[in-house]
This record gives structure tokens, sequence and C-alpha cells, in this order.
């Protein structure tokens, strides 16, 4: 699809789909336990003990949610702060998906703490912990949000401005809207850059912070993931999925709204991701060789047999695939390798929270509830929602202009798929 005649604008479309119905529903279900969580306590509904403190809400909804945000953070990086202008499309769905996320991380972290209505104390410096590489997490996630909202006004303001511009303001408090507004878009086009810099420091910081939390517990995690270098490695493998997130959102949104898919720009930035991948599985193989580790991989245990998945599905196997141009402008191998980086990311944050943490006391194994885990489908598919909502309402996605050819030819598509 050309961008040449494309601009971001609101999505025409069904809401309620069938996919949509059963994700809506899933989604009540998971809000509905939510619900219940926060009014019978933490014990009606999971299985944590006094060993395992945490589970997949820390290792799923925060770990795995702050580094699959890191989409908006590095397509902001590549588009603003390198000027690759081509990747412009990108930036608002990435924003968008980061914001959210970022935001059910935040709910994620209350959700899990026992006394979740004392998770307003960070903000107060008398009750800040300089020592804590939690605090410093929690701290940088609280400003990144905030960044992250900030970025997203100028989408709002610009809806809203063309909505003013369509039907002039008529009474005084319409003209003061549209006056404030005209304000704001001035206002934010001046300072934007400052947030979108802010904004890629503070990601960088809690990325790797999250590393350290488990470089404190060397006592209760498998040697496989025991390292002094985890913050580094966290922040790598960040780095190294920020693109594939990118893509598998945008291959989805267009497969859900019947879109032309961005195969072109997204093969394009699809060049970025096996450099990136490689220097994260170099750092993970010279860390593993100086630590003497190598021996644990071969012994056929749970812990080796998850880590050589990890290590298999989310490094070699998109490795391969992204470094031959014709796979990368397939749209099913690109969706393939970007799920593949996906999934071994979020592998390797379940495998350090979860699987390589074994508590010095122990007090039977831990696994998560049925009610734990729709708890965590309803985080997720409250997201898909939201998301669906807030495209079809704001300019967030680039389409071709009604009146170009692109905008034809997909008008013509949809015809023959729907007929």
């Amino acid at each position: 699809m050309s961008s040449h005649h494309e601009h971001p604008m609101p999505v025409r479309g069904e809401f309620f789909t069938n996919g949509t119905k059963v994700i809506f529903f899933l989604m009540l279900v998971g809000l509905s336990v939510t619900l219940y969580r926060f009014i019978a306590g933490l014990g009606a509904v999971t299985n944590l003990n006094n060993g395992y403190g945490w589970g997949i809400w820390i290792a799923i909804d925060v770990a795995c949610g702050v580094a699959l945000a890191a989409g908006g953070f590095m397509t902001a990086l590549i588009a603003e702060i390198f000027h690759k202008e081509k990747y412009h499309v990108l930036t608002r769905p990435a924003l968008l998906t980061a914001m959210l996320g970022y935001t059910f991380v935040a709910i994620g972290v209350m959700t899990d703490l026992g006394r979740w209505y004392n998770i307003w104390h960070p903000m107060i410096p008398s009750m800040w912990q300089g020592n804590s590489a939690l605090f410093e997490v929690g701290i940088c996630v609280m400003s990144y949000v905030t960044v992250l909202y900030i970025e997203f006004l100028p989408i709002v303001v610009e809806h809203f401005k063309a909505k003013f511009k369509a039907s002039p303001p008529v009474t005084s408090f319409t003209r003061l809207i549209s006056t404030v507004l005209n304000i704001a878009d001035k206002t934010l086009g001046k300072v934007i850059k400052l947030f979108i810099i802010a904004g890629v420091v503070l990601s960088c910081m809690h990325q790797s912070s999250l590393g350290t939390l488990m470089v404190l517990a060397p006592t209760k995690m498998h040697p496989l993931w025991y390292t002094n270098v985890l913050p580094l490695l966290f922040l790598l493998s960040a780095f190294a999925v920020g693109f594939p997130m990118v893509i598998f959102e945008s291959l989805i949104a267009s497969r859900s709204f019947k879109l032309q898919p961005e195969t072109k720009i997204l093969g394009k930035l699809a060049r970025y991701t096996p450099v990136l991948l490689m220097v994260y599985l170099a750092v993970k193989v010279i860390d593993m060789t100086l630590r003497n580790a190598w021996g644990y991989v071969f012994e056929f245990s749970m812990e080796s047999w998850f880590w050589l998945a990890e290590v298999i599905i989310g490094c070699v196997v998109p490795i391969v695939l992204l470094s031959f141009a014709k796979y990368r402008y397939k749209p099913l191998t690109l969706f393939l390798s970007a799920s593949a980086v996906i999934l071994g990311v979020a592998l390797n944050r379940i495998n350090v929270f979860l699987i390589a943490y074994t508590p010095l006391y122990y007090e039977g194994t831990y696994f998560p509830s049925f009610t734990e885990i729709m708890v965590t489908v309803g985080f997720i598919c409250t997201l898909v929602i939201l998301y669906r909502v807030i495209v079809m309402y704001l300019p967030v996605i680039s389409q071709p202009d009604t009146d170009s050819p692109d905008a034809i030819v997909n008008q013509l598509k949809n015809t023959q798929v729907t007929q």
C-alpha cells in the first residue's frame, strides 16, 4: 500500500464481529473475577502461597506486558529521533498499543498487591526507597504511562479540531473549546519531541530494572537464568521484540478491519530484527560460556527444555526467517516470525519469574488457578476491545484517501471477498 495517499483516520466497519463477541464475553468474565478478587482478597482467587508470592499476574501481566509494549518507544526512536520518515504510518498504532499495554501493567500490579489500595504510596516522597529496584521500576512505569498519554493527546486534539472544522462553533462555549484546542495543538507541537525523548529514556530504565529484580535472588533462581547481566539481557530482548510487536499488531489490525496490510513498510522494519536478536543472543551465549552454565542445558530437565524453547523459538527461528527478503515481504511468514519473537520473549519472562524461581522453603508447587488465568485473559481481552473502540473513533490507523487509486482497489477487493 503506498503511503503517499495515506492519512490517519477512524476505521469504518462493524464493531461486533463474531470474534469481537467472543473477546467481549471473555472480557466480562475476566473483569468480574477481577472485581471479586478486590472484594474477597488474593487467597480467594489465586494459588499463591508463602513460598510463591507472585504468579502469572507478575510474570505475564507485568513482566511480559512491559516487554511487549516496547513497540511504542522503539517506533518513536526510529521514526521521530532517527528521522526515518517512512515509518511514521506505524507510530500511532504502536503508541496506542504501548499506552494500553502500560495501563494494564499498572492495573496488573495493583491486582497483585495484597494491599492494593496503597498503590499510590510511591508518589509520596517521604515513602521513597532509593535503594529498591522495584521502586525504580514503579516510578519509571508511572512516569512513562503519563508520558504516553501526553504523546497520545495530539491525536485526540486533531480529532476534535476536525469536528469543529466540519461544523464551525456557533456559541461562545464551542468557540472557547475551539480556542483551547488550537492552543493545545500549538503547544503540544512545540514540546512533544521532549516527551518522546523522555519516553525512550524511561523505557530503557525500567526495561532493564525488571531484570535487576531477579538479580537480588541468587539463591532462588536456576543457574540457566541467574546472571548479573540479567538487566542487560532484559533491555536487549525488549529492543528485539519492539518491531515484531508493531508488525504483529499491524497485521492483526489489517486482517480484523479488512485493510490492505502494510507489507512493504513492515518488511523494511523487519530488517532490523535479526540484527537486534543476534546481539541479544550473542550476549546470552557469551554470558552462558563465562558462567560455565552450558552443562545445565544438556541435563534435559524441565528447566533446560524451557530454556531451549525460549532460545530456539524466540531467536534462532526468526533470525533465519527474517534474514531472507523473500520471507520478510510475505504477510504469513512475516506474521509467523514476529509471533515467534513475541513468544520467545514472553517465554523468557515467564522462565525468569516462574520456571527459574524456587523458594527457599518448600510449601508446595505453584500452578495458576482458573480464576487467576481468567483475570489475565480478561485484561488482554479488555485491551483488545479498547484498541478497537479507539481506532474506530480516533485517527490512529493510516488509510488511503477515499478518492485515491489505492482506496478504489481496496474497495474492489473487499467487495469481491464479501461476495
